[in-house]
């Protein structure tokens, strides 16, 4: 699957769990390790793993392997890494607090969903 493909299956993925304020940066020029990161909220730590869980279960029906996951347990900040997608589930705030969209602001957005929670 193409790294384009796995962004649009984690972001319908995530939709499907009401996650929100989905953003897809295209990070490849700027960071050697993916092409893209998924930032995305969830209301609570609860809706955060479940949104996780959610991402990895659609991901591996496709054949895409998870490499490596952090932060499930705290269910604040959750980094799932499928290689050359990175997925970054947050509560909104530590979403605030660390500011990705801050710090990897000169990387083109690939993709926008403000779908509201609810």
């Amino acid at each position: 699957m193409k790294p384009r493909e796995i962004v649009d299956l984690i972001i319908e993925a995530a939709q499907e769990k009401k996650g929100y304020d989905i953003l897809a940066l295209e990070v490849g020029k700027l960071l050697p390790l993916c092409d893209y990161f998924v930032i995305l909220s969830g209301n609570n730590p609860i809706q955060v793993k479940a949104i996780a869980e959610h991402i990895e279960k659609k991901l591996a029906e496709q054949g895409v392997n998870l490499l490596h996951r952090e932060g499930f347990q705290e269910g604040r900040w959750i980094l799932l890494d499928f290689g050359d997608v990175v997925v970054h589930v947050f509560l909104e705030e530590e979403r605030e607090f660390y500011g990705l969209e801050r710090l990897w602001r000169d990387a083109p957005v690939f993709r926008k969903e403000a779908a509201q929670f609810g």
